[in-house]
């Protein structure tokens, strides 16, 4: 079965940076849904027309990955207002955020404590890969069909390219 949109991929890949470094790798296909909101948009054009067994190299600049990184989204809180147990690293969901943080900021933005000082806080609402140039070998192993409620839910219930709120330590991407 050929890729097209509105059908589910079972992938792998490795992914760089453009020094070689390698970001992060995905051993065991995961499935997502092509033309959804599972992959970026760049990675859905390059699947459409390949089929199992193919494997595809992609350079994403920063616009077509995670975008620039933007001093905008960099915060200092008071410190006083977040537990004593927070950690470099803890990410939270604007609507998560402890009271007495600065009002305005972009409710649609996942925030990490990027350092954590006696008196404040860096908050960044920065994707953790916005401003990089990007290396994707992708290799796919299964093609299918949608079904209904994947297409309606538009995911096939990964996404990796959706950052999720996650426990320090934990630094995998998907």
């Amino acid at each position: 079965m050929e890729i097209t949109e509105q059908c589910v991929v079972a992938l792998t890949w490795v992914l760089k940076d453009t020094l070689g470094d390698t970001l992060d790798e995905l051993d065991d296909p995961v499935e997502f849904l092509v033309g959804g909101d599972d992959l970026l948009g760049r990675i859905d054009e390059a699947l459409q027309g390949h089929k199992v067994g193919d494997e595809l190299s992609l350079h994403l600049e920063p616009e077509e990955a995670f975008g620039d990184y933007q001093d905008k989204l960099i915060f200092l809180e008071p410190r006083a207002v977040f537990p004593p147990d927070i950690e470099e690293g803890l990410t939270f969901e604007a609507s998560a955020l402890p009271e007495g943080v600065s009002e305005g900021m972009p409710q649609d933005a996942l925030y990490t404590i990027a350092q954590i000082y006696p008196d404040h806080v860096v908050l960044d609402g920065n994707h953790p890969l916005a401003g990089i140039a990007l290396r994707l070998k992708i290799k796919i192993h299964g093609v299918r069909e949608a079904t209904e409620e994947e297409i309606g839910r538009g995911s096939a219930g990964t996404g990796f390219f959706r950052v999720q709120p996650q426990a320090p330590g934990n630094d995998l991407l998907h």
